[in-house]
């Protein structure tokens, strides 16, 4: 079991704002119900989620302008311990909106604020300071403008440094510099993974052996393909397994992976298997799934969806 804390980095950090509408009509004013807020970005959505699930973890993510003082205090309020690096630019909005007619969600992203140099910095020299030496470190989400690509790879160095696990959950760039550096654990999409191995297209019988190939290379330890609502495939270096998704009608998508990613880390935090970790990262992936907007799992629908997978979950697997 880890003695360090679980500590999450968020690096484009976002206020979401989703509400409800009838229907979406262009040039009409639209009559929105009224709106919900939360703290949004990767990192932020993983310590959430694992404080949901029992854990303590240390949430360390930008702030700027009232939105950033807005979303820090969302963040505070759920119990999570934050860690905050000040910065010049305004943290950023985000919005979403279901057409509760059609149930159709329609998400806006706004794009990141652009960092210093300084404030880059700075958040460099605090991962550098922790204290208690952390057991997890977890960079998850986009790099926003002024922040270079390989700053996980910087991140990953500091990690091994602090003999912490780091696991990037990131793309494009961002991911291959981290890989590059060496993580702990990746859980890419089929096309990150392809992106990684260097072609245009994995069909499901390669997907296995890509993952294995960058465990060869020594650039991760285990890889954990996120598959949508065919659930994940866990691969290390003597393990393939197919953990399937419970079926659920899903409402939303949104934080999703990141509560995913939580229920992994947080059961591995805990000494357990990496199956038993994937079955916990799939049920708290798809359980977030059956809520609207950007709100993440409620634990009764995490545990009813671990029971279907520790009962029957076995059938839809492939060893």
């Amino acid at each position: 079991m880890a003695t360090g804390p679980i500590v999450t980095l968020t690096m484009n950090p976002a206020l979401d704002k989703s509400s409800n509408v009838s229907r979406i009509v262009p040039d009409n004013k639209l009559r929105c119900e009224t709106p919900n807020f939360e703290a949004g970005g990767g990192g932020i959505n993983v310590a959430k989620a694992i404080h949901r699930l029992g854990g303590n973890p240390i949430a360390i993510f930008t702030v700027g302008g009232p939105t950033g003082q807005r979303l820090h205090k969302l963040v505070k309020s759920e119990g999570v311990e934050t860690m905050v690096i000040e910065t010049k630019q305004w943290t950023r909005e985000n919005f979403h909106v279901l057409e509760t007619s059609t149930g159709f969600q329609y998400r806006f992203g706004m794009p990141g604020t652009e960092m210093m140099p300084t404030e880059v910095r700075a958040i460099l020299e605090t991962m550098e300071e922790l204290d208690p030496k952390p057991s997890y470190i977890i960079a998850s989400g986009s790099l926003p403008p002024g922040v270079p690509s390989d700053f996980y790879g910087q991140i990953a160095k500091i990690a091994h440094n602090q003999g912490a696990r780091f696991i990037a959950d990131t793309s494009g760039d961002a991911l291959r510099y981290a890989t590059e550096a060496g993580v702990y654990l990746l859980k890419p999409n089929i096309i990150e993974l392809s992106e990684l191995v260097g072609v245009d297209k994995l069909e499901m019988d390669e997907v296995d052996d890509a993952a294995r190939a960058l465990i060869i290379r020594g650039q991760c330890e285990i890889v954990i393909v996120s598959m949508g609502a065919m659930g994940a495939m866990l691969v290390t270096e003597d393990q393939v397994e197919h953990i399937p998704a419970p079926p659920v009608q899903p409402k939303s998508t949104v934080g999703a992976g990141d509560s995913m990613l939580a229920g992994i880390v947080w059961t591995l935090s805990q000494g357990k298997s990496y199956r038993e970790a994937v079955r916990m990262g799939v049920a708290c992936g798809t359980a977030a799934t059956m809520n609207s907007g950007s709100e993440l799992f409620r634990m009764q629908d995490v545990n009813r969806l671990l029971d279907w997978l520790n009962r029957y979950g076995k059938r839809y697997s492939a060893s």
